[in-house]
Order: C-alpha cells, then sequence, then structure tokens
C-alpha cells in the first residue's frame, strides 16, 4: 500500500468505495436517530447525500486529500484540513473500501493525516463520527490511534412551520 496526493481520474473510484464504505452505517444511523432528524438530513436518501457531499470536498479541496493505493487502485482515502487559528489538523473525511477494511488502511490514513498536521505545525488532530452502531468501527479505530473522546451533546427538537 502507499499513500498519494488526490489527483482528478481517483474522483469516480473514490465515491464509490465511500458509499460501499457507508452502506451498513446508515441502516444503523437511521435506526438510532429520530425519524425527523433523519428524514431533514436525507431527503432524497443517504446515497444522493452523501455522493453530493463527498464529491463537493474532492472538487473543492483536492490539495486536502490523500489516497490509499493497492496495486495502483484506490483503496481509501482521506481528507485532512487545517486551522491554524487553533493550532488543529481535522481528520474530515476518512473512508476504506469494504474489501480493505480491517488490514490497517484506515489506521495509515489517520497516522498520514497526523504527520499532515504535525508538519505544518498543528498542536492537535480532532476526527468526529456518530455514537450510533454504525460508526462503532469508526469510534474504535480512533480510540486505538489515541485520540481521547471529548463528550459532546447534540439535541434535536422538531418544530412546526418548517417546509413541508
Amino acid at each position: 500500500m502507499e499513500i498519494v496526493p488526490y489527483s482528478a481520474e481517483y474522483r469516480g473510484p473514490l465515491l464509490a468505495l465511500s458509499l460501499r464504505a457507508r452502506e451498513p452505517v446508515f441502516p444503523l444511523v437511521k435506526s438510532a436517530v429520530p425519524a425527523f432528524v433523519y428524514e431533514s438530513f436525507y431527503p432524497d436518501g443517504w446515497r444522493s447525500r452523501q455522493s453530493n457531499d463527498l464529491g463537493a470536498i474532492l472538487d473543492g479541496e483536492p490539495e486536502n486529500i490523500d489516497v490509499a493505493l493497492i496495486d495502483k487502485s484506490p483503496a481509501g482515502w482521506v481528507c485532512t484540513r487545517l486551522h491554524p487559528e487553533d493550532s488543529m489538523g481535522e481528520v474530515y473525511v476518512l473512508a476504506v473500501d469494504p474489501r480493505h477494511q480491517g488490514k490497517g488502511i484506515g489506521r495509515a490514513l489517520v497516522q498520514h493525516a497526523i504527520e499532515q498536521a504535525r508538519v505544518q505545525g498543528m498542536r492537535m488532530v480532532m476526527v468526529e463520527t456518530g455514537d450510533d452502531p454504525g460508526h462503532s468501527p469508526a469510534r474504535h479505530l480512533y480510540e486505538g490511534s489515541g485520540f481521547k473522546r471529548w463528550p459532546v451533546a447534540r439535541y434535536f427538537k422538531e418544530i412546526s412551520g418548517g417546509k413541508p
């Protein structure tokens, strides 16, 4: 495996592997959150939202993306954002093709992101993920990589008057 800077030729394969990686996650997310929350975030389905959001990241900040290759084919990717005002790097997106999960690719991409932030003079690195059962493997990876959990509570309340 090698980690290389992103180039546009990887866009399609990275989107496809990202959707495959999220396939088992979203049914568990859906069952863990109130229906109005899930429906608000994913009115056209999670695939549509993820395709749009991840495509915007790939198109909008290619300089922040690195790709894990196995036999010259994309197996995963990471988007590392820098927040110099907080002296902080951020693992903004991490995705590993399910065919290659459990082989250390996610851990290597996280370590690569940490090193990218360190080289740029950042003091810490942050990553966020869900607390639902679908994101359990991600939490395990981050905690195993030395990240310390910051307890955050996020609340939602359905109100009337929203768009029909």
